[in-house]
């Protein structure tokens, strides 16, 4: 590999290596990237969901903030959108992204860590996560935390652009030896799913890629 090649590749990396706790300017520009490849997914996945204008809605992962905007488009004055993230990068990328509806009251942006939330029991009526459960610390654990935001009846929903499929996972080996990263299969998410206090779990595959749209209810 000459030196031009191998800038290059170190480069990527270091760029990519981001995509699980954005941080300093490459995970800024990360975030930018992340906003525009995730677009169309995220569109799909949202294309599945029902939201009420009062909806209260928390996004764990917000990254760059799209989907927190988005939410806040369809919620009236008397709804509520929360992005949390444990990247300060990403909260601050959020934040000025949607700073009009922070000042109206209508968003808030939190830094902090799926696995202990600093909401109450039962605060939201839909919870969403786009490409992000590949990084959560302890995965069951984790939805328990999210189940225990989520009010009974509540919805929540999941939109992945990997899914484990037997004999096709190599192409994911250099993403998953950089970022340690954890894709689960159908079976894997469903029975955690389950373990984690939700049923009533929809499966919706895209038939052109590899897309995944997860929703479950709180019992």
């Amino acid at each position: 590999m000459d030196k031009d090649n191998m800038e290059k590749t170190t480069r990527d990396s270091d760029l990519i290596i981001n995509a699980r706790k954005p941080e300093g300017e490459l995970g800024d520009q990360l975030l930018e990237r992340m906003n525009r490849s995730h677009e169309q997914m995220a569109q799909w996945v949202c294309s599945h969901l029902d939201v009420e204008p009062d909806f209260s809605i928390l996004d764990i992962g917000c990254g760059g903030g799209v989907n927190v905007a988005r939410f806040a488009d369809m919620v009236s004055d008397e709804g509520k959108v929360v992005g949390i993230d444990y990247s300060d990068v990403s909260v601050e990328k959020t934040s000025k992204l949607n700073a009009n509806a922070i000042e109206e009251g209508k968003v808030e942006v939190i830094e902090g860590s799926v696995s202990d939330m600093p909401f109450d029991d039962e605060a939201f009526d839909l919870i969403t996560g786009f490409e992000t459960i590949y990084f959560w610390p302890d995965f069951i654990n984790d939805l328990k935390e999210v189940c225990r935001v989520l009010k009974t009846g509540g919805v929540l929903c999941f939109g992945n652009e990997a899914r484990h499929e037997e004999g096709e996972m190599d192409k994911y080996d250099e993403l998953v030896d950089l970022l340690d990263m954890k894709i689960y299969s159908d079976e894997v998410l469903e029975k955690s799913l389950e373990i984690a206090g939700f049923d009533d779990i929809e499966l919706n595959k895209n038939p052109d890629n590899s897309w995944i749209c997860i929703k479950a209810v709180k019992k």
